[in-house]
């Protein structure tokens, strides 16, 4: 045990990275409402630096919350005083990190001297090679867009899989909050897919007779590599905030859409802090703008982690959609679809009711722009690894993800409006 961790703390050294050795990941089932505002009191205390991966909601929803090793204690105490239902999810997040940092040493040595390999963890570099790659063998179905720069001023670029001539579109991101690293695997294997589908899977080429689709698979680029090179951990973008030492902003709580309302935070220092002012996160804005600029974008889809859920507005506001029925029929059989292939269940609603308020999201900014099929997926697991899904689940993850993407594009495909 001393070995690992000297292990994981010279790691943290060389790489400057920050470590997590002796965190834990504790499960909890509040019981009432009572036990709900205690967590929410919990979640204030600044100073015990806890990271909410679930947040409370209602009696009887887990809660998942990353305790620093030296709080852990303190809150263990806290919570068996409240007479808070607990256990251990995550013994220990170092051990978690060291193994996918492993896998992904292992995996570069692999790929120098072969094919690039879908079921693994890239760094943003090796990712925009792979695109590169996807261009140079399909120039005549797949091009890159560039639609802004990041703070850091690292390049957002889309993929556009397109067989000509001006059509509506599909809208297809991942990765918005840096650390869901499965969420940029399995939208650079899902481009793939389409690349190498289309002229011989049916349904990618019926689809891509009639559609276009525009693919990001890292929204927020400085969050992303910030979590490869310093905080596995870290969700925000890397934007200065105005009088505050703290860094960044929930770029999933900055759209235009009940902004600095209910589940977003005025803190700078919460990692659900909304910033300053609706789209002040330039890759917020610089999607905001394409998709207003193309003008024909007639399905907005994000890809998130992890919880096995797909949604559709509103999060901001919990009253229900004029399109309510055809939005929950399209996702009840796009989560079928998805079960169909491994099984894996997924709960199927709008946000407000499948997790809670919350404000400023993007799927909600993009059917108040008249985008109708707006959802959004919570990827694998349940809670099992959490954020830290090991590299083996990347390709099942993607291939039932594709399913259920499959069948929401090919509604919209048969539903023109």
């Amino acid at each position: 045990m001393r070995l690992i961790l000297l292990y994981s703390v010279l790691f943290g050294l060389i790489y400057c990275q920050e470590t997590f050795v002796g965190d834990q990941v504790l499960e909890i089932v509040p019981n009432n409402e009572e036990q709900i505002k205690s967590l929410m009191q919990l979640e204030a205390e600044e100073h015990l630096q806890l990271d909410f991966w679930k947040s409370p909601t209602i009696p009887g929803k887990t809660i998942h919350i990353r305790v620093p090793f030296v709080s852990v204690q303190a809150v263990k105490v806290f919570l068996e005083s409240q007479k808070i239902d607990y256990s251990i999810m995550i013994e220990d997040v170092q051990a978690l990190l060291d193994q996918e940092n492993e896998e992904m040493l292992l995996n570069q040595r692999r790929e120098r001297n072969g094919n690039f390999n879908f079921g693994a963890y890239h760094t943003l570099e090796e990712i925009s090679q792979e695109m590169d790659r996807l261009v140079a063998e399909r120039p005549d179905l797949v091009s890159q867009v560039n639609i802004g720069s990041s703070f850091e001023n690292r390049t957002m670029t889309v993929l556009k899989f397109s067989t000509g001539g001006q059509k509506p579109a599909i809208w297809l991101d991942a990765g918005i909050h840096a650390r869901e690293w499965v969420t940029q695997a399995v939208a650079l294997w899902t481009a793939n897919k389409i690349a190498s589908g289309y002229g011989k899977d049916p349904s990618i080429t019926s689809i891509l007779e009639a559609l276009d689709i525009f693919l990001l698979p890292v929204t927020n680029p400085d969050g992303y590599v910030f979590s490869h090179t310093k905080n596995r951990m870290w969700r925000k973008t890397r934007s200065k905030v105005s009088g505050s030492l703290c860094v960044g902003v929930d770029p999933n709580r900055n759209w235009d859409a009940g902004f600095g309302g209910p589940g977003a935070s005025s803190s700078p220092c919460s990692d659900s802090y909304h910033g300053p002012r609706a789209n002040s996160e330039v890759e917020v804005k610089s999607i905001v703008d394409f998709i207003k600029s193309h003008g024909q974008v007639k399905a907005f889809i994000t890809l998130h982690s992890y919880s096995q859920l797909l949604m559709f507005p509103y999060g901001y506001k919990c009253t229900k959609l004029d399109n309510f029925n055809e939005l929950d029929e399209v996702a009840q059989k796009a989560a079928q679809a998805l079960a169909g292939l491994h099984g894996t269940k997924y709960e199927v609603g709008p946000i407000c009711s499948v997790i809670y308020q919350a404000s400023g999201g993007s799927i909600d900014w993009a059917y108040d722009s008249g985008i109708k099929y707006s959802f959004a997926f919570e990827l694998r697991d349940t809670g099992y690894y959490g954020f830290l899904l090991p590299a083996k689940q990347i390709l099942p993850t993607a291939e039932e993800t594709w399913l259920g993407l499959k069948t929401i594009i090919e509604h919209v495909q048969n539903h023109p409006y």
